[in-house]
């Protein structure tokens, strides 16, 4: 299996039905913990059952998989104010053997100190394609980020010929930039440049947005966003 086999693999959807539940997610965020045993399960070293619509099969409480699978998508642990299954819940952790998670409910500290806060990351693109001329598009994005980013600027625009960048540096890093004319793949490799990198920073994805709409009657937009968060420590100034 060559490394875009293996990739595709890592981030193609599966489906789990657990105890009556359903839940999709990718084979990667499953392998978070390779000691786990949905570790185990979705390496092939762990036996695996199939419902009758073809999605893994796991008996155990599907309520509560909702919280250990948003465990395994951010390595935090975000539970309801009126929460009330604690001892279920460590059952639940304890049969997956997720260790960070039985140790985060068996921490007695509470859940988020008080000196945390979330960073949150803001990525938009915008592809205006026009009926009348090849499929070339313009890109123009904004990227808003809590963390510098000169390094992944630099990395990006060895890769693209025709292109120039506006920074400022205010609190948090602003960076927009415009290519262009490209082609598709170009376009994606760059969006998939910029959220790879987003999110090996600790971020997930919590929210996207794809808006389309034809300023003219030979042009037509596509806008896309993104919202990445996380957890973070207050840094005193």
């Amino acid at each position: 299996m060559d490394n875009g086999d293996w990739g595709h693999r890592l981030t193609h959807p599966v489906t789990l039905n657990v105890g009556g539940h359903l839940y999709t997610t990718s084979v990667s965020t499953l392998q978070r913990y390779p000691d786990s045993m949905l570790g185990a399960m979705f390496r092939g070293d762990f036996p695996t059952t199939r419902d009758a619509q073809g999605n893994y099969f796991i008996d155990r409480d599907g309520t509560l998989f909702r919280y250990i699978l948003n465990f395994l998508r951010t390595s935090e642990l975000t539970l309801p104010v009126d929460f009330m299954e604690m001892d279920l819940l460590r059952k639940e952790a304890d049969f997956y053997q997720i260790e960070p998670l039985i140790q985060c409910l068996n921490d007695p500290k509470p859940l988020y100190p008080l000196d945390t806060f979330e960073q949150v990351v803001e990525l938009s693109s915008t592809r205006k394609l026009s009926k009348y001329s090849n499929p070339v598009a313009v890109i123009i994005t904004q990227l808003t980020i809590t963390t510098k980013v000169h390094s992944l600027l630099e990395g990006i625009s060895n890769s693209f010929t025709k292109w120039n960048k506006h920074m400022m540096d205010t609190r948090d890093c602003q960076v927009s930039f415009t290519f262009g004319p490209c082609d598709h793949h170009q376009e994606v490799s760059l969006r998939v440049h910029l959220m790879d990198y987003i999110t090996k920073q600790g971020f997930t994805i919590r929210n996207t947005r794809v808006h389309h709409m034809s300023e003219r009657a030979n042009e037509n937009t596509v806008e896309h966003h993104w919202t990445f968060c996380r957890l973070a420590y207050k840094v005193e100034d």
